[in-house]
C-alpha cells in the first residue's frame, strides 16, 4: 500500500494487518508462494475480501463498541447472524470504497454461559465502566491501531484459560488474544486461472504445506452455491499467563473466499465484472465452521 496516498481507514487497516502478519507465519508463506507461482507480482495485488474480529458480549464491549470505529470511516452495517450452538452473534459491514475489505465482527453471548465461565469473564472486564472506544480520536490512526493491540484487561491465569476452553473455545481465544485481528481473507476469484477456483487454490495450499480446516469439509459452500470458503488452521503461539505459566495456544489464521457471479450478471464479459456483480455477504453455515479454525479439534488434528 502507498502510505503517502492513504486515507485514515487505509492506515488503520494496514496498522492492524502488520502485527497480524508477523504473528501468523502462513501469511508470508502463502504470499511468497503465490508470487513464485506467478499468481501475483507482490502482496499489494492480493484483494482482501474481509477481516474479522472477536469480542465479548458484555457491557460496555461487544459488537456495538467495535463497530463505532468502522461506522466513523464510512462502513455500513448489513446482515446479522446467530450461531446457536456456539452462543455467538455476528454482523458484517460493507466498505465505503470498493477496494476496502468487508468487516465481520462476532461476539460471545456471555450470559448464556455457565455461572463459572461468566464469573471468569466478568472478573476481567468489570473494571471497564464505559466504552473505551468513546475515548479515542477515531481520526488518529495510530491511536486506533494501538487500542486494538493494547490489553483491555489483565493477563489471564492458565487455569482460568483452561476452564474457559472446556466450555467455549471462542471465550478462551478472546480472553487471551483480545482484539487481535482474527483473520484476513484472500479473494480467490481475483486470481488468474486456474487458481481462481477454490478447489484448485486449496490444492496449491496443500502443496506448500498449509494445513486446512476440515470441519464441514475443506470447502464450506453457501446454500445458493455462490459463496465458497476455506481456511488455514490457526498457528499455535506461545502464550504467557499469570505466575509465569506458559502454554502453546491457538493464534490467528488465514481465510480464502470465492464469490461467484450472480446469475443475473452471468452474461457479462469477464473484464466487466465488478465486486457488485458477485455474491455478497456471508452464510451462517459457512461461518460456523470457519470459527473452528482456532478450535483444539482442528489445531491438534494431525
Amino acid at each position: 500500500m502507498n502510505l503517502k496516498d492513504s486515507t485514515t481507514i487505509d492506515l488503520i487497516l494496514n496498522g492492524l494487518f502488520e502485527p497480524y502478519a508477523e504473528r501468523v507465519p502462513e501469511v508470508s508463506i502463502i504470499t511468497n508462494a503465490m508470487v513464485q507461482h506467478q499468481m501475483i507480482e507482490s502482496s499489494h495485488q492480493i484483494v482482501n475480501d474481509h477481516i474479522a474480529f472477536r469480542t465479548l458480549g458484555v457491557e460496555p464491549l461487544g459488537i456495538k463498541s467495535i463497530e463505532k470505529v468502522f461506522f466513523h470511516h464510512g462502513y455500513q452495517k448489513r446482515d446479522n447472524y446467530r450461531f446457536n450452538a456456539k452462543k455467538l452473534d455476528a454482523c458484517w459491514y460493507h466498505p465505503p470504497k470498493e477496494r476496502l475489505p468487508r468487516v465481520f465482527i462476532s461476539q460471545l453471548r456471555v450470559h448464556e454461559l455457565s455461572p463459572k465461565a461468566q464469573k471468569i469473564i466478568h472478573d476481567y472486564t468489570k473494571r471497564l465502566h464505559s466504552d473505551p472506544i468513546n475515548q479515542l480520536n477515531l481520526n488518529d490512526f495510530k491511536e486506533v491501531v494501538d487500542f486494538f493491540h493494547e490489553p483491555l484487561w489483565g493477563l489471564p491465569s492458565l487455569k482460568q484459560y483452561n476452564d474457559l476452553l472446556e466450555e467455549s473455545e471462542y471465550a478462551a481465544w478472546v480472553i487471551y488474544n483480545r482484539y487481535y485481528l482474527n483473520h484476513y481473507t484472500i479473494s480467490i476469484h481475483e486470481l488468474p486461472q486456474p487458481y481462481n477456483q477454490l478447489n484448485q487454490f486449496n490444492e496449491f495450499l496443500r502443496g506448500i504445506g498449509i494445513k486446512l480446516n476440515d470441519s464441514g469439509g475443506y470447502i464450506k459452500t453457501s446454500r445458493d452455491g455462490l459463496l465458497l470458503q476455506s481456511s488455514s488452521v490457526a498457528s499455535k503461539v506461545l502464550a504467557h499467563f499469570q505466575n509465569g505459566d506458559s502454554k502453546k495456544i491457538s493464534g490467528s489464521y488465514v481465510e480464502f473466499a470465492q464469490r461467484k457471479v450472480l446469475p443475473q450478471f452471468a452474461h457479462l464479459p469477464k473484464n466487466q465484472i465488478r465486486p457488485k456483480h458477485r455474491r455478497d455477504g456471508f452464510e451462517v453455515g459457512n461461518a460456523d465452521k470457519i470459527f473452528e479454525s482456532t478450535f483444539t479439534s482442528q489445531v491438534n488434528h494431525s
